[in-house]
């Protein structure tokens, strides 16, 4: 049976950082992980169409800085700043510590893993043919200058009574590199067949600094 390992915890200390930085002792662990997971989760639902690949969490005695990499920065801040106000006062009821919001652009959303499998997903979810939706994106990457790309697509593909995966990839690719910059990102469609995985792989050039 083959082993299976998260690409992004097989990197971690060589090619990638954590998510989140802090310290607290055996007691406040728990306790601050749990709060760290609820406040992904409540962004990443309210910020469903501002294209979020990751959310970075540093905290402080009782400050916490919350950093959103997002491709539409405008939607996250809204008009004049009411949106990311909003956001702020959701999350320190939430929390009941004051916390602080950074915005950081993604400047190329195509070549970034997360957002690609999430693209895909929702072509899926809106019937567009998934071997379509895996080329055009595969392509794209290419083109915008990836080293090379893998997607892969898990469940009943095109409604069909047996599920099965399906990929596409193009360029290099190399998993087992750990020096490579190899990009990660996971999203599941709800399609009315049930939930289809998709998963991507980015080989970025190694001129871009490690994320």
């Amino acid at each position: 049976m083959g082993q299976k390992t998260n690409p992004t915890g097989f990197r971690l200390a060589v090619r990638r950082n954590w998510q989140s930085r802090w310290y607290a002792t055996k007691k406040d662990f728990p306790k601050l992980l749990l709060e760290d997971q609820i406040i992904r989760e409540k962004l990443m639902e309210k910020l469903k169409q501002a294209s979020v690949p990751r959310i970075f969490i540093e905290r402080a005695s009782s400050r916490v800085r919350v950093k959103i990499y997002t491709a539409r920065p405008g939607i996250v801040i809204g008009r004049k700043g009411q949106e990311i106000e909003k956001i702020k006062e959701e999350l320190s009821k939430l929390t009941g510590k004051e916390i602080l919001l950074d915005i950081q652009e993604v400047k190329k959303p195509e070549i970034e893993a997360q957002l690609v499998a999430e693209n895909v997903a929702l072509q899926l979810e809106r019937r567009i043919a998934f071997r379509r939706a895996m080329k055009k994106a595969v392509e794209m990457a290419m083109t915008l200058g990836a080293e090379g790309i893998r997607i892969q697509c898990s469940g009943r593909l095109g409604g069909a009574d047996i599920a099965r995966r399906e990929w596409q990839r193009k360029g290099r690719v190399p998993l087992h590199t750990l020096r490579e910059n190899i990009d990660y990102g996971f999203f599941e469609a709800r399609t009315l067949f049930g939930k289809i995985g998709v998963k991507c792989w980015i080989c970025k050039k190694d001129a871009e600094p490690a994320a």
